[in-house]
């Protein structure tokens, strides 16, 4: 029943006249907004479906969840491998691997050493490989074993191929007798520094070695020195052992050590080791095993161009001078004539010379002083 008669007006005279039912008599709950067009039931549907769709998405979120946890995680991609080995052979590894089938020995096995020491040589060199193999380098491959065994270094002689049908024979014979040469990826007019970078990545790939060691053919070298000095412990994974040196860079093409780059380098060298004897840890040549050939900065020098690898790469330089004797001491290392024989000279009578040197070849491994402290 109407509250007010019709003819009864509001206290507000300015508001229109309207009919109210019973239900607005009673106490008004607090004003909540609401769409216009919204009726109590279609709100409460659209509710019900937006709870239902978020019971909906939380259930698959659920189950995806489930799902990945018993699903096993994707096999990880293989490793990038830049190095190409495809005609880099050891061949005292191949001798082995056929001649000794009851040592279980393959060609592809990465063996285990403490360094891996690559003897640069020339194919007209075999009157140098011939002194070495009298003096220091083992002559035979049970000799090579045998210091492997014993010092943890693993010598070859590391060598390219040749298109020279005649020049290919004679080092071939040389290869068949003494079984010592590591052939790598590289071709004669192969520019020095990516002929280093062959020999790091096919050392890398055949050998899992703490160190690869570069060395001259033209050095005296006490093996078990070098093995004493690369099996110290070492608080740095990276590491660069050699005698460094600096100096003014050459900017006259008419002068002795040319560098055709020389813009980029400056006035002076920064600090690199000579090129007759160093020792790149594993982690260092790992990473140029995996370069790209093109993403390196290459110079006219080898020795140049490691030295500028090992700075962009945060290595640490170690300066070991009893890496360049140039003469026998109790703790030589390597002996060699800085001036590469400048004058008239023969490197295989001097180095034959050496050895018969007393303080050369048959002093201790280590000075007697240090031996007593130890």
């Amino acid at each position: 029943m109407p509250l007010h008669h019709p003819k009864h007006r509001h206290h507000d005279d300015d508001l229109p006249s309207y009919r109210r039912s019973d239900d607005e008599a009673k106490p008004r709950r607090p004003y909540t907004p609401t769409f216009a067009s919204s009726s109590p039931a279609s709100t409460h549907r659209l509710l019900l479906l937006f709870s239902g769709a978020c019971l909906l998405i939380a259930a698959a979120s659920l189950a995806f969840a489930v799902s990945s946890r018993r699903r096993p995680p994707p096999p990880r991609p293989p490793p990038v491998v830049a190095f190409r080995c495809g005609r880099a052979e050891d061949s005292l590894r191949s001798f082995l691997a056929s001649s000794s089938p009851h040592r279980n020995y393959t060609a592809g096995d990465r063996e285990k050493v403490l360094a891996v020491v690559g003897v640069h040589t020339e194919l007209g060199s075999a009157a140098r490989r011939a002194a070495l193999r009298a003096t220091w380098f083992p002559p035979n491959p049970e000799g090579i074993v045998s210091l492997e065994h014993g010092t943890g270094l693993s010598f070859r002689f590391v060598v390219v191929r040749t298109n020279n049908k005649t020049r290919m024979e004679e080092l071939q014979k040389e290869v068949d007798r003494y079984h010592d040469f590591l052939f790598i990826d590289a071709d004669e007019d192969t520019k020095p520094p990516l002929k280093m970078l062959a020999f790091f990545k096919a050392a890398y790939h055949m050998f899992d070695a703490e160190f690869y060691v570069k060395a001259d053919d033209d050095i005296y070298l006490r093996p078990d020195r070098l093995a004493a000095l690369l099996a110290k412990d070492r608080p740095h994974h990276r590491t660069y052992v050699g005698c460094m040196k600096k100096g003014p860079v050459v900017n006259d093409p008419n002068m002795k050590w040319y560098e055709s780059s020389w813009e980029l380098l400056g006035n002076e060298y920064f600090v690199h080791a000579s090129g007759s004897l160093y020792a790149l840890s594993s982690e260092v040549v790992g990473a140029l095993a995996a370069a790209k050939n093109d993403s390196l900065r290459i110079f006219d020098y080898e020795d140049v161009s490691v030295g500028a690898w090992m700075l962009s790469m945060n290595v640490k330089h170690e300066d070991n001078r009893a890496m360049c004797d140039p003469k026998c001491t109790p703790s030589s290392i390597a002996v060699w004539d800085s001036k590469k024989c400048s004058g008239p000279c023969n490197i295989a009578d001097k180095i034959k010379g050496l050895h018969n040197t007393t303080l050369c070849s048959k002093s201790p491994t280590l000075p007697p002083e240090v031996e007593e402290e130890e």
